[in-house]
């Protein structure tokens, strides 16, 4: 089990590895911030596919199959990163990294699960999201301080990563397979996508769709925006500072994920709405002022309520989900929470390019504010008529 956990880790490792290295290869290269959230954006692509392609894989040819393929493929965007020379390098790097965790997230959350010692698939659940966060959070930490104070600053730390990356490789090829029957042929595999959301829950869909759109595109601005933010906003040029800081969101959410166990999920969803609003209105201050102090503050409040409400909303989604049609929901499910960690912050890019950074904040502060407060009052009403989850 604490191998399939550090396997998910060092796969999200990978998704945050370029982000405090984002200023340094807009001068190597020479583009501009809107590239940058075109970049970080194009990891949907890979994520899509493999939902709509090859999301049961794992649980037909096997999780070590799929879990090892996985890695392979970010194996090969990590060399993408590592060799590039051009702009398009980087592109082609997130979407086979974006195409990695799409099929590898799934595979080892699963695995997890089957090899939880008493098959408790809360704490199972709850060390899968805290691994995937921790995986989130060293990623940048690592290419920064190496960036920072090793020599080939764009190179080192994927260098770093990919003897972690064969190392975890060799670890789950000796695990114990969690699917029983697995199948042995090509011929065998169904491939056709189950992606729907049954007519009699679309109601209570919306409340956890809503909540995870806000905190995984909250998510997607600490990922693609932040590093602009310090190096353009608070005039910090330290690739050390821009993983720190991003580090410390997705570490406090790992914190938060694994220590929120005895929350139910109605309360969780009531606390990340408060949280996001208030972590956002901080955010806005933070720039404003110019502070890396009341940046931090809010980075510490935005990665909690993150962890919170991605948790939260999962409960929910797995609540209402008919037992015959849970793949099927929770495949609309990931598509939201894909979608939403991607599209959002190249909106924001292009609204930063036509009105300045402040506007396009404040304006993607407010949609999520709205978005994630429609998604509390939606699902507080939902669960009145249905036991709260604990």
């Amino acid at each position: 089990m604490w191998v399939g956990v550090g396997g998910i880790a060092v796969l999200y490792v990978s998704s945050t590895l370029p982000t405090a290295l984002y200023p340094l290869y807009e001068r190597e290269f020479g583009f501009s911030e809107l590239v940058v959230t075109a970049i970080y954006g194009s990891y949907v692509i890979g994520n899509l596919a493999v939902l709509l392609t090859l999301g049961r894989l794992s649980d037909q040819l096997g999780r070590r199959p799929a879990s090892l393929l996985a890695l392979a493929v970010v194996l090969a965007s990590t060399i993408c990163f590592l060799a590039a020379r051009a702009t398009g390098w980087l592109y082609a790097g997130r979407v086979l990294n974006g195409l990695a965790v799409g099929l590898g997230a799934g595979a080892l959350t699963a695995w997890i699960a089957e090899l939880e010692p008493s098959h408790d698939k809360r704490r199972a659940a709850r060390l899968a999201s805290a691994g995937n966060l921790a995986g989130l959070g060293v990623g940048p930490l690592l290419t920064g301080m190496l960036a920072q104070y090793a020599p080939a600053p764009l190179r080192t730390g994927y260098v770093v990563y990919l003897v972690v990356l064969l190392l975890t490789m060799a670890l789950l090829g000796q695990a114990v397979e969690g699917v029983q029957h697995p199948v042995h042929r090509v011929s065998q595999l169904r491939l056709r996508p189950r992606i729907g959301i049954p007519r009699n829950i679309r109601l209570p869909f919306l409340a956890p769709a809503a909540l995870a759109f806000a905190v995984f595109a909250l998510g997607g601005f600490y990922g693609a925006l932040t590093p602009g933010l310090l190096s353009h906003g608070l005039n910090q040029h330290s690739p050390a500072v821009l993983g720190a800081v991003v580090a410390l969101f997705f570490g406090t959410g790992a914190l938060a994920a694994a220590a929120s166990g005895r929350v139910g999920d109605r309360q969780a969803m009531l606390l990340s709405t408060a949280l996001l609003l208030t972590g956002l209105l901080l955010l806005l201050v933070a720039e404003w002022r110019g502070s890396l102090p009341w940046l931090l503050g809010a980075t510490v409040v935005c990665g909690t309520a993150m962890a919170l409400g991605y948790r939260c909303s999962l409960g929910m989604v797995n609540d209402i989900a008919p037992s015959e049609q849970r793949a099927e929901l929770v495949s609309a499910y990931l598509l939201v929470c894909y979608t939403a960690n991607s599209i959002p912050v190249v909106g924001v890019g292009l609204l930063s390019r036509l009105a300045g950074a402040p506007v396009a904040h404040l304006v993607f502060a407010v949609l999520l504010a709205a978005l994630a407060v429609i998604a509390c009052i939606v699902g507080w009403r939902s669960s009145l008529s249905q036991p709260a989850a604990v």
